[in-house]
């Protein structure tokens, strides 16, 4: 049985001391999303996301997995900044700027069970942030701390879209909170699906993550599409457009002190393109080299040949003498087929008419020895006019 002290207002009030912005209970069960969410996997609108085809039955039943669960605990957390844009070229989204989102949460997250623990309400094993199959934000949305967007994301009056959601699951059956803010509504604003430059918000709610941005650069492996590489524009890792633009976020909090910003997106007295050369020309290195340098951090994500593969596409879209250096380079000793592909094509986007460049692709098309790569670098050539 739960401790006598225990109860919704208990719980929600813990949350908010550990330092969530936000808290709310949820039923323990299947999301109100739950149909459309296997229309989207039906559909495969998750792309090669498989993990999430396999976690489908848990997602659209949480308690055929966690069959103790009662409630959930919804939390958020604010992460709004300014933009980030490094020097030279290139951007990241704003979540990556700083620590890892899943430590900062997780943390908080481990504080908080560890008293709902205390007062039985919880198990040692129930907490998640953004890995495990649940619809959070159809949860977070029935737990009435938000509401959903035309962009398929969660919005507040007060954070917009620029808020993290974590998970506790309660063994106790609390009734829903009710919602926390103003009912709000994109109303007929469709300012998202109007600015997305590879048209991924293919109606209201829905997104096919194989157009997106965020899914080509962190979550996808191998060749990004020869008409998407030109509708990337300067994304290194991730994409804010949607969220930039949405009139819920113009007014969210600087919050940029929560999570830190990394020194390599500050360094002002780096030459054009330095930082996004420096992403690129790792290809020697071991990739265990790359999770040491981004320790912590989110960009760990996509791999050592994701994040140069981003960095060549976004040299591509930013000329610049450092990046057209790091792209010969790249392209004729990178050890990824990928790498090489990507950095071909940014020289036939950006550096065409540049001395050397003609030979240069020409050799690497001929030497390559994957048949993959030299039938990119050929399509790239060709639809420059080479």
């Amino acid at each position: 049985m739960p401790h006598p002290a225990a109860s919704p207002t208990a719980v929600l009030e813990e949350a908010r001391e550990i330092g969530f912005d936000l808290a709310g209970i949820a039923p323990f069960g299947p999301p109100p999303d739950a149909a459309h969410f296997e229309r989207w996997i039906e559909e495969n609108h998750h792309g090669s996301m498989g993990y999430l085809a396999r976690g489908k039955a848990a997602t659209l039943d949480p308690r055929s997995q966690w069959p103790r669960g009662k409630s959930l605990l919804v939390v958020g957390l604010g992460h709004s900044r300014p933009a980030i844009e490094l020097k030279g070229g290139g951007r990241v989204a704003r979540y990556a700027a700083g620590r890892d989102y899943h430590n900062v949460v997780g943390k908080l997250l481990t504080k908080l069970r560890k008293r709902l623990v205390q007062l039985e309400l919880c198990a040692p094993a129930s907490l998640f942030v953004d890995a495990t199959p649940l619809l959070e934000r159809s949860h977070a949305e029935a737990a009435g701390i938000g509401f959903a967007s035309k962009a398929a994301n969660l919005l507040h009056p007060q954070f917009g879209p620029w808020f993290f959601l974590g998970e506790i699951i309660l063994e106790t059956d609390f009734a829903p909170t009710a919602a926390q803010v103003p009912h709000g509504s994109c109303g007929t604003c469709t300012a998202c699906i109007d600015a997305c430059p590879t048209d991924a918000i293919t109606a209201p709610g829905r997104v096919d993550a194989r157009r997106c941005i965020s899914y080509s650069t962190i979550e996808h492996r191998g060749l990004v599409a020869h008409e998407l590489r030109e509708q990337t524009g300067p994304w290194v890792f991730g994409c804010d457009i949607c969220s930039e633009v949405c009139p819920w976020g113009s007014k969210a909090p600087d919050l940029s002190e929560r999570f830190g910003t990394r020194r390599e997106w500050q360094e002002e007295d780096a030459a054009d393109g330095e930082v996004l050369a420096r992403m690129l020309l790792t290809g020697h290195e071991p990739e265990d080299q790359h999770a040491v340098r981004f320790q912590g951090s989110p960009l760990r994500r996509p791999g050592r040949e994701g994040i140069a593969r981003n960095a060549a596409v976004a040299l591509g879209h930013s000329p610049t003498d450092r990046g057209l250096d790091a792209l010969l380079l790249a392209v004729g000793q990178d050890p990824s087929p990928i790498v090489r592909a990507a950095a071909a094509w940014a020289l036939t986007r950006a550096h065409r008419d540049d001395a050397g460049v003609e030979t240069s692709l020409d050799r690497a098309r001929s030497a390559d020895a994957s048949d993959e790569t030299r039938r990119d670098v050929q399509v790239s050539m060709d639809r420059s006019g080479r």
